[in-house]
């Protein structure tokens, strides 16, 4: 579609965690308003990357919003005057409402807090009127829930909400075909203003697929150990922590693969290389694992029964990575995934590879927390467990932008909804906790 030389387009991020759908968008060239993010980890490393002053992508931050952690139900009770004088000027309104009260990996309620927040999202979309709207969210956000007597289901509640405005588009997308090394199948929503006769986007989507994959050199898939065996302990040896007393961390020697190259374009020494501190029983059991797994062909899914009862093992998700296909999806507990060769869980660097962070994007805060306060907190394991990986959000920022800067079409009313929801198939989703 021809682009006019129009301004930037610009967007808000609503739950913007720590940052990976702003920096996507920004990658393909829209300009951020501002971002909505409540927990102090993740907004530090927002901030950290996306609010530096010499930093290579920046928000144009408004003067009435103070640059701090802020909930979207305290900016709409604090700022709503300055909301609503933003009425119109938006392209893009993006987010997506926390997941864990959607995920089939754990108990799914209709009645999580965290769920509500959907709700809040959507009176936003009322004041600031943008153009389009971007709600990314997990499989169960399409799913039924029971509440009582009742059915609940997320998906068509907001599919009702928009269409009275907006044109809806919803699709479940595997985000693998976007160059992430990573099988991770998330539902999208694209919805633009009715008036603008905006044609199906996942249509657009997948038609300038294979340009911007030729754009940035990457065939697909892109396994997992193309994606992290620069960041192998085995290449480079260890070294102490930088930032963590009593830790130690990968040696890095340089990148090997294309898609390293890539993520590692501008940064000399990635950060977040911290190794856990396995003791010597539990490298051998996992060195033991490993091998198993390699040997009777299970990789990437959870272990059989019979290793969880010869190792004497309750979790239910242990996987070992196979180096020659995308990873699973990866989760907030570290331990949940185990290295393709070397004894030992992943660092948060090389999760931040499999979800395609760059390596100069940066994570700040705990690394990981535990008990009550995992409700509370989002440490580094998590924010990048959460995030929008940013190659498919650059991907999608482009076909916005292409769509948003086209001639209105001039042939006939499209449909309200479209829906292709069963168009992936895929296993179950797994959300991050929190």
């Amino acid at each position: 579609m021809p682009r006019s030389p129009a301004k930037s387009l610009t967007f808000i991020d609503a739950f913007a965690g720590c940052g990976g759908l702003s920096l996507g968008l920004m990658q393909a060239g829209l300009t951020g308003r501002f971002a909505i993010e409540h927990d102090k980890f993740a907004f530090a490393t927002l901030k950290a990357n996306l609010l530096a002053k010499r930093g290579r992508y920046k928000y144009d931050w408004p003067r009435w919003l103070a640059k701090e952690p802020i909930g979207i139900v305290e900016l709409l009770n604090n700022h709503r005057d300055q909301l609503e004088e933003l009425s119109g000027s938006i392209d893009v309104l993006v987010g997506g409402p926390p997941c864990q009260g959607f995920s089939s990996a754990g108990r799914r309620q209709h009645d999580d807090p965290r769920n509500q927040l959907f709700d809040s999202y959507l009176n936003l979309v009322d004041i600031i009127k943008p153009r389009a709207v971007l709600i990314e969210n997990v499989r169960g956000f399409t799913l039924d829930f029971s509440a009582g007597d009742e059915i609940k289901n997320f998906s068509q509640a907001l599919r009702a909400r928009l269409s009275g405005a907006y044109t809806v588009h919803e699709q479940l997308l595997d985000l693998s075909i976007f160059g992430v090394p990573q099988a991770r199948t998330r539902y999208f929503v694209l919805a633009f203003r009715s008036e603008l006769n905006v044609s199906d986007p996942f249509t657009h989507l997948q038609d300038r697929l294979p340009s911007f994959l030729r754009s940035l050199r990457l065939r697909t898939p892109v396994s997992s150990g193309s994606a992290i065996s620069d960041l192998e302990v085995g290449r480079a040896g260890r070294q102490p922590s930088t930032e963590s007393k009593g830790f130690e961390e990968t040696r890095y020697a340089g990148p090997l693969t294309h898609y390293q190259k890539l993520m590692n374009k501008g940064c000399e020494i990635p950060t977040d290389l911290r190794l856990a501190r396995h003791t010597e029983s539990i490298v051998s059991r996992f060195k033991e694992i490993i091998e198993l797994s390699h040997a009777v062909g299970r990789l990437n899914v959870s272990i059989g029964a019979e290793m969880r009862a010869r190792f004497g093992i309750k979790k239910m998700a242990l996987r070992v990575l196979d180096p020659d296909r995308p990873s699973p999806t990866i989760t907030s507990m570290p331990d949940d995934l185990l290295h393709y060769s070397e004894p030992r869980t992943l660092t948060v660097r090389e999760n931040a590879r499999l979800q395609s962070f760059p390596d100069w994007y940066s994570f700040q805060g705990k690394y990981t927390s535990g008990g009550h306060r995992r409700k509370q907190e989002v440490p580094r394991f998590t924010q990048v467990a959460n995030a929008v990986p940013p190659l498919a959000a650059r991907a999608i920022g482009e076909t916005l932008a292409d769509l948003l800067r086209a001639k209105p079409a001039t042939m006939g009313e499209p449909p309200k909804v479209s829906s292709r929801l069963h168009s992936v198939q895929q296993g179950a989703e797994v959300c991050a906790e929190s």
